[in-house]
C-alpha cells in the first residue's frame, strides 16, 4: 500500500477539475472549509448561502416555471440531451470531484457520473412519452381522458454518499416534466454540486432555456428547512436518514405540499442451500463493502441456511482479507475512507453493541492508516456472526458491518428479511425457481427492491428506485416515477349536444 496523496496534490486536482467544469472558484470562495475524507484536510473553502438566498432562489424558480411549463416536452428534452452531452465530456472531471469530496474509489465515482448520463438519456426519451389515458365514458357522446401537466418547483435535498447522481435523477425528470429545481446538496460535497450545476447552466444558456431553471444553495440544515417549509416548493425530494424523514414529511404535508422521501435501508440477502456460493460471495462482498458500506442499498444482513452458513462465512472472510483498503485515487483500491469521524464512531459503537448482544466479530472492524492521516478514517469491513436478529441488527449503521444470521426454513428467512423497520432493498441467492418466485411474490420480501441472484446494491436507472416502511415510500428515477413530478387532470368532453348526467341522475330544469 502506497502513501496517501499530499494535501496540495488533492487541492490541485480539485481546483483543476472544478475549473474544467466551469466553476468560477473566486465567485464561490468563502469561509466554510470543504474537507476531503481521503486525508482529513481541507480542499477548498466555499461561501454559504442564507435563508434570504433560498427565498430568492425559489422566487426565481417560480418565475422560470411560468415560462418553462408552456414549452413542449420534446423541446424541454433537448435541454436534458445537451446536459447529458456535457456530462460525457466532463465525466472524468466530475468523477474526480466526487472521489475527492466523499472518498469514492475511481470506478465508483465514474459510475456515479455514468448514472447521471444514463438518466439524461432516459429523460430525453421520456420527453416524448408523458402519456395520459382515454377512458370509456358511461355517457353517450362523451369522451373521458386524463392529462398530465407540470407541477411546479422541485426542491432537492441530497446526501453525501451519492452527491450528484440523486440530484440528476430528480433534475433530468423534473426538467422534461416542466419543473425547475432548487438543490441543497450535502455540505460534504459542495464542489461536486457546483460543478454539476455549472454544466447544467451551460446547457441552459446554449439551448435558450429560461434562467432560474437550476439553482444551488450551499449551506446547512437551515437551508434544507427553508425548502421544506416554503409554499413555493411543490415537491420536496429528500434523501437521508429516517430521523430526517420523520421531520420533513409532516412539515411538507402540513402545508399540503408533496414529498418524495428516500430514507434508511437495512438490506438483507437470503442464501439458500441451492445457492451458487461462488457467485453469492462475489455479490455479497461488493454489496457489503462497496463504497465503504455507505450506500442506502448496502448489504447489512446475510440470512444464510444453517447448512451453508459456515462455508459461506469462510468464503466471505477470505474475500475480505484480499480487499485493498486505502486512497480511493489509487488504482486497485476497493475500499476507501468513511466520510467522517462520526461515521467511524458509529461503526465502533455498533460493533460493541453487537458483542454485548451475543455477536462475534469474525473479520475486520479495525482502523487503518491512523498514523499517516489522523483526520481520515479508513476501516476494515467487518463480519459479525449473530445467533438472532437483535436490536443492533435492526438498526442501520452507515458503515461496512455485515451481520450473518442462520435460518432453518425459507419461511423463517423471509420473516427475518422483513422483520426490520426499513424496507429498501433485498435479495435471495438460490437455484430453486419456486423459492425465487416466492421471494418476489406478495408473501415474500416487503422491500421496494427485491432481487434474485444479485446483491442489494447497483440499481439501474430504468427501474423506479425507492422503498417501503421507514424507507419513506418514494420512487425516483425510471419506470413511471415521472408522475410524482406532474399533476394529473381528469377531463370530460361532451360532444353529444345534450346533457346526460352520470350514474343515471335526473336533474331537469
Amino acid at each position: 500500500m502506497t502513501s496517501l496523496p499530499s494535501a496540495e496534490d488533492l487541492r490541485r486536482r480539485a481546483r483543476d477539475a472544478a475549473e474544467q467544469c466551469g466553476v468560477d472558484l473566486d465567485a464561490v470562495a468563502g469561509d466554510r472549509p470543504v474537507t476531503s475524507p481521503i486525508n482529513g484536510e481541507p480542499l477548498f473553502s466555499v461561501r454559504m448561502h442564507s435563508r434570504s438566498d433560498a427565498e430568492q432562489a425559489v422566487n426565481r424558480a417560480n418565475d422560470a416555471f411560468r415560462v418553462w411549463r408552456t414549452v413542449p416536452a420534446p423541446v424541454r428534452g433537448a435541454l436534458v440531451r445537451r446536459f447529458g452531452e456535457l456530462l460525457r465530456e466532463h465525466k472524468e472531471d466530475l468523477g474526480t470531484l466526487v472521489g475527492l469530496e466523499v472518498g469514492k474509489i475511481t470506478s465508483e465515482a465514474a459510475g456515479e457520473v455514468q448514472e447521471m448520463i444514463d438518466i439524461c438519456e432516459f429523460a430525453v426519451g421520456l420527453s416524448r412519452q408523458l402519456y395520459g389515458r382515454t377512458i370509456s365514458s358511461e355517457r353517450p357522446g362523451h369522451r373521458l381522458m386524463e392529462t398530465w401537466h407540470p407541477l411546479g418547483v422541485v426542491g432537492v435535498i441530497s446526501a453525501f454518499n451519492f452527491p450528484v447522481a440523486v440530484w440528476s435523477w430528480n433534475t433530468a425528470i423534473a426538467l422534461v416534466c416542466g419543473d425547475p429545481v432548487v438543490w441543497k446538496p450535502s455540505e460534504a460535497a459542495p464542489l461536486s454540486a457546483l460543478a454539476s450545476a455549472a454544466l447544467l447552466d451551460r446547457a441552459i444558456a446554449e439551448t435558450g432555456a429560461p434562467d432560474g431553471l437550476s439553482q444551488v444553495l450551499i449551506g446547512g440544515a437551515d437551508l434544507g428547512e427553508a425548502l421544506v417549509d416554503h409554499p413555493g416548493i411543490a415537491l420536496l425530494s429528500a434523501t437521508g436518514s429516517t430521523r430526517m424523514g420523520r421531520a420533513v414529511g409532516p412539515r411538507v404535508a402540513d402545508r399540503f405540499g408533496r414529498s418524495l422521501l428516500e430514507l434508511g435501508g437495512n438490506n438483507a440477502a437470503i442464501v439458500t442451500p441451492t445457492a451458487d456460493l461462488e457467485l453469492t460471495t462475489r455479490g455479497i462482498v461488493f454489496a457489503a463493502a462497496g463504497t465503504a458500506g455507505q450506500r442506502c442499498t448496502t448489504l447489512r444482513r446475510v440470512i444464510a441456511h444453517e447448512s451453508v452458513i459456515d462455508p459461506l462465512v469462510e468464503r466471505i472472510s477470505a474475500a475480505y482479507r484480499t480487499l485493498a483498503i486505502g486512497s480511493p485515487l489509487e488504482a486497485g483500491t476497493l475500499v476507501g475512507p468513511l466520510i467522517s469521524d462520526s461515521s467511524y464512531k458509529s461503526m465502533q459503537d455498533a460493533l460493541q453493541a453487537a458483542r454485548q448482544q451475543g455477536g462475534r466479530i469474525v473479520a475486520g472492524g479495525n482502523r487503518r492508516l491512523a498514523e499517516e492521516a489522523p483526520g481520515a478514517f479508513y476501516v476494515e469491513p467487518a463480519i459479525v456472526r449473530m445467533s438472532e436478529q437483535t436490536d443492533i441488527v435492526r438498526q442501520e449503521t452507515f458503515a461496512p458491518i455485515l451481520y450473518v444470521l442462520p435460518y432453518s426454513t425459507f419461511e423463517q428467512a423471509v420473516a427475518m428479511n422483513n422483520d426490520v423497520p426499513q424496507g429498501l432493498s433485498s435479495s435471495v441467492f438460490t437455484g430453486d425457481l419456486a423459492e425465487a418466485e416466492r421471494f418476489l411474490g406478495p408473501e415474500g420480501s416487503d422491500c421496494g427492491i427485491a432481487n434474485v441472484n444479485i446483491g442489494t446494491s447497483g440499481a439501474e436507472i430504468g427501474g423506479a428506485f425507492g422503498g417501503e416502511k421507514e424507507t419513506g415510500g418514494g420512487r425516483e428515477s425510471g419506470s413511471d416515477a415521472w408522475r410524482a413530478y406532474m399533476r394529473r387532470a381528469t377531463n370530460t368532453i361532451n360532444f353529444s349536444g345534450s346533457l346526460p348526467l352520470a350514474q343515471g341522475v335526473k336533474f331537469d330544469i
